[in-house]
C-alpha cells in the first residue's frame, strides 16, 4: 500500500519540487509554505533522533534532549535500518567532510 501511495502524481510532483531545491535557504521557503510550524518541528525532532541514534545514545537520553516519544524514536529507528535509505543517504551527505577554505 504504501509504494502505492508513494508513486501517485501529486506524490512524484512533490518530489520532484523538493528536489529542485538547492539552497538551504529555497528548503526553509517552500518547506514553511508547505507545512505547519507542528510538521516543521516534528521533521526536525525526527531528523535529530536519526543523528543522536547513530552516535549510539539511548532512546531514554535521545528522548530527554529532543522532546521525542520512545514511541517516535523507535519508529525513527525502524525506518533507519529496514526503511527505504533515504536517511542514510541524507546522513551520508550531511556528514561529507568539507574542504577547508
Amino acid at each position: 500500500m504504501e509504494k502505492t501511495i508513494l508513486d501517485t502524481s501529486a506524490m512524484r510532483e512533490l518530489f520532484a519540487a523538493i528536489s529542485n531545491l538547492k539552497t538551504p535557504r529555497e528548503a526553509k521557503m517552500f518547506l514553511r509554505d508547505l507545512c505547519t510550524m507542528a510538521e516543521l518541528k516534528e521533521m526536525a525532532t525526527r531528523w535529530q533522533v536519526v543523528q543522536k541514534i547513530l552516535k549510539g545514545a539511548t532512546y531514554r537520553k535521545i528522548a530527554q534532549e529532543t522532546g521525542a516519544s520512545t514511541t517516535t524514536i523507535t519508529r525513527v529507528a525502524n525506518w533507519l535500518h529496514h526503511g527505504m535509505g533515504g536517511y542514510k543517504l541524507m546522513l551520508s551527505r550531511f556528514h561529507r567532510p568539507r574542504a577547508i577554505t
